[in-house]
């Protein structure tokens, strides 16, 4: 929808009665409602716990999570040294 016709919309809105208003707000919410896609039910972390093989990530995801935290510490260090020095 162009914005032109949004604007035409609304300005006709402006002339309804408010019976005539209250109306198209639940015409327009029962669209908006029907229109909603339907959500799947989540499933767990407990439901998919080990379902991907460890191999999956070709190293121990302990070892994954520390050498991540590591290479994140050592970037944030190099981008404060750098800062320091841009100052």
């Amino acid at each position: 929808m162009t914005d032109n016709i949004l604007q035409q919309l609304k300005q006709q809105a402006d002339t309804l009665t408010l019976e005539e208003k209250l109306e198209l707000i639940a015409y327009l919410a029962e669209k908006a409602r029907q229109a909603k896609p339907t959500n799947k039910p989540r499933q767990k972390w407990s439901e998919i716990r080990g379902l991907a093989a460890a191999s999956a990530l070709g190293e121990d995801p302990q070892t994954w999570v520390s050498r991540t935290r590591q290479e994140a510490d050592e970037h944030r260090e190099r981008q404060l040294k750098q800062n320091e020095i841009n100052r």
